[in-house]
């Protein structure tokens, strides 16, 4: 029977069967995760899938092979660490890793063991079951610890190799023998060289390939899992789409991700002047991107990648960058800004007036910002370990790189959210026509990749309502922020290329296929004629910090019972088939129990094994605490349902003890985490006048004219028939139109029968 898995679960999704699977993600994935990364919704997708194909999927293939196809910035390695603590529960401890590069070896590395990495994957300490779980790195499966994670780190070419030729140390396939095992591929599009041309394969020929290693690996048991990632798959492949027809299982494509806004906006600046002014824009346009940042108390430094065609010209391009900057003058910054007019950079340079900041200061603050011990040549002979950590620490506060000069060895496995601008010092391009079509080419291609790793949205909020992965002025296009939310991608103007890298930023999903929309949203005159308007008011109240607020932020409630705990007796029992109901009556009990009645001594060493309530974390949640002393008292006045039998309950051991706190403090941290709110309402309402609070706006909205998205399009062109709606008629509207969202015109047409 053929299997098409994504539109299995697509189907799944879609009538809410994994809806208990997405909202309930297990805690020991979420308190095991680094705690700055949050799971987004489409990662709690891919989550769920995984989880109920384990558990529940009828059709589930032995040995188990997936495929997680997601874009490029979408968090893929977050998800292979969730899905590693769920392996973890079902009994797995050995993980073969394997990426295709060495380049991105080190990197991997640091993300899954280093805690003092900003890209740390997992909390600071890993529990499971109250019990500590460490991830080892080891060079095989050997001497693997029983209790712990263990973790193979390898290339597709070093595991082949190792196989095929096997060294002391080295992995060997009797590794893989003994226990289930575990196997994770990153970008691994690149495995599928036997199948791309596999009719005319001999077997002989298949053996040498890496993806028969894979697979014979793989084939060893039938526990044995392999979970594949990678933002390419090409299922265009007659050959890749028959493979992946039963292994696809979650695909999140970049254009959902840019739609969702978790990336920058892309914008292609185009200039022709030459290379060293192009230059020197795009360090002008960084500089003004951290000013921007720093005063709003945002921290953050934007990098720039300098991008060269070939090694020897990527040495040249720096020798000659580091020149300007070390020569650089107020005249040479005056000649950009006077070819400015109408662009982003005359943006900057009114910013730089109103601050006050000359070009003679903007001067020696560019040779500050980019002198050389503050820039990195990267290529395949100007590459080491330290480099490596580098660049996968480029948003650390204690990292002073500002530029980068690469040719392209950072277009796969790079992740970077403050890079800002891409500078491209080449004018090559080598796209061709078919027919009718323009088919940008290979170069085009690869930029389009690197932008895409470029596109990551840098994290940041103002104000309590925001996302911090999400953009959040694409309604508001003149707010100074908004160039925090977009990528420049710098290039000389050569109009062929230009329509060329458009039109493939068109196809990845990275730009729009519509240009911005200017929409025009009036007050009716009509409204305007009314007392109501002249003299009416409306009040509003702040939005302050909890703490501003007075009060602790987050109320236990005292009143309700916790568990249910139902405590193991140990008791063996044996049942005849045919006894009657009074014979095998359950003997077990419910006993409503404070937790008053236990020891502090138990309250404490419950506490002490949950990273939660660490005191530092409590007093986020709990301002007013001076102690953890504090924590307890409220403790002691909680209660919980335990069931057992009679004489258990009774004489319940230390051990029976912790057991109903553990469970307890599980629950309730769960709670305050529901019920913590960062920010909240002052109780003083402040009165505005209605005139001044309901005004004309101008909407920039980007309407992609190929979707059915509602937001941006008029309820007099609604795409469905049934939400359509002539409101410039309808005097109870204050607004001649409504361009809202799909939700936001439903709730108009209710409005519309009640009137």
């Amino acid at each position: 029977m053929s299997i098409d898995l994504k539109r299995d679960y697509d189907t799944l999704s879609r009538f809410n069967v994994l809806k208990d699977y997405r909202s309930s993600i297990p805690d020991y994935i979420i308190n095991n995760l680094n705690p700055a990364f949050e799971l987004r919704e489409y990662q709690k997708e891919a989550i769920a899938r995984f989880m109920h194909y384990m558990e529940a999927y009828d059709n589930r293939r032995r040995p188990t092979h997936l495929l997680f196809n997601m874009a490029t910035g979408s968090g893929k390695t977050l998800l292979m660490a969730a899905n590693i603590l769920y392996l973890y529960t079902k009994g797995y401890r050995n993980f073969l890793f394997f990426v295709n590069s060495t380049n991105i070896i080190e990197k991997t590395k640091d993300n899954f063991l280093n805690p003092l990495s900003s890209k740390y994957l997992f909390n600071e300490n890993i529990v499971i079951d109250g019990k500590r779980v460490r991830i080892h790195k080891v060079t095989n499966f050997q001497d693997a610890s029983p209790t712990d994670i263990n973790i193979v780190f390898t290339t597709i070419q070093g595991l082949h190799t190792s196989l095929n030729n096997p060294r002391e140390n080295a992995v060997t396939i009797e590794d893989f023998t003994n226990d289930p095992l575990v196997i994770i591929s990153d970008e691994a599009h690149h495995i599928n060289a036997w199948t791309k041309a596999r009719l005319g394969k001999t077997e002989a020929l298949a053996k040498k390939t890496w993806e028969y290693t894979v697979n014979n690996i793989l084939n060893i048991r039938d526990e044995n899992i392999m979970l594949e990632y990678t933002a390419t798959v090409d299922l265009t492949n007659e050959m890749i789409r028959k493979k992946y027809s039963d292994k696809l299982i979650y695909a999140y494509s970049l254009k959902e991700f840019r739609q969702d806004g978790y990336s920058k906006d892309v914008k292609v600046l185009v200039s022709d002047m030459d290379l060293s002014n192009r230059m020197l824009q795009a360090i002008i346009l960084s500089q003004y991107r951290r000013k921007v940042a720093e005063m709003h108390k945002i921290h953050l430094k934007p990098v720039i990648l300098f991008k060269s065609k070939k090694i020897q010209e990527s040495k040249e391009n720096a020798e000659l960058f580091h020149r300007i900057v070390s020569n650089l003058t107020a005249n040479d910054i005056r000649r950009i800004r006077d070819g400015s007019n109408g662009n982003v950079l005359q943006k900057a340079f009114e910013f730089f007036e109103r601050q006050g900041i000359t070009l003679d200061n903007l001067a020696i603050e560019l040779r500050e910002e980019f002198s050389e011990e503050k820039c990195m040549l990267l290529d395949s002979k100007n590459i080491d370990d330290e480099k490596q950590l580098l660049l996968n620490d480029l948003e650390s506060s204690n990292n002073q790189i500002r530029a980068i000069f690469a040719v392209n060895m950072l277009n796969e496995g790079w992740d970077v959210l403050n890079l800002y601008d891409i500078v491209r010092l080449y004018d090559k391009r080598d796209g061709k026509w078919k027919g009718a079509r323009y088919i940008p080419g290979p170069t085009t291609i690869s930029e389009v990749q690197l932008i895409g790793r470029g596109a990551r949205y840098y994290p940041f909020k103002l104000v309590h309502d925001h996302d911090r992965f999400k953009r959040k002025f694409d309604e508001d296009p003149d707010n100074e922020l908004k160039i925090l939310e977009e990528l420049y991608y710098h290039s000389a103007y050569t109009p062929r290329y230009i329509v060329e890298l458009k039109s493939a930023l068109k196809e990845s999903g990275l730009l729009a296929r519509a240009e911005p929309r200017v929409i025009h949203l009036r007050v009716k005159e009509s409204f305007k004629k009314t007392e109501f308007w002249k003299d009416g008011l409306v009040f509003i109240n702040e939005c302050v910090a909890s703490n501003e607020a007075g009060g602790p932020s987050v109320t236990i409630d005292q009143s309700i019972t916790y568990g249910p705990v139902t405590l193991k007796s140990g008791m063996t029992q044996e049942l005849s088939i045919f006894a009657t109901e009074s014979q095998s009556q359950d003997k077990r009990v419910t006993r409503r129990i404070e937790l008053d009645s236990f020891a502090d001594s138990i309250l404490w060493k419950a506490i002490s094994r949950l990273e939660f309530y660490r005191f530092n974390r409590i007093k986020n949640y709990f301002p007013e605490f001076r102690s953890m002393t504090d924590l307890i008292a409220i403790l002691k006045k909680l209660s919980v349902e335990v069931i057992g039998e009679k004489r258990h309950l009774e004489q319940m051991t230390p051990d029976d003890k912790l057991e109903v706190c553990m469970v307890v403090l599980k629950q309730l941290e769960s709670q305050i985490k529901e019920n913590y709110s960062e920010f909240k309402g002052t109780k003083t309402f402040v009165p505005h006048k209605i005139k001044d609070v309901v005004v004309d706006k101008i909407l920039h909205i980007n309407v992609d004219n190929e979707s059915d998205q509602e937001f941006g399009v008029s309820m007099r062109e609604s795409h469905h028939p049934n939400l359509r709606l002539d409101l410039s008629t309808r005097d109870w509207y204050v607004y001649d139109e409504n361009y809202g969202t799909s939700e936001e015109k439903h709730f108009i047409r209710f409005m519309e029968s009640i009137m």
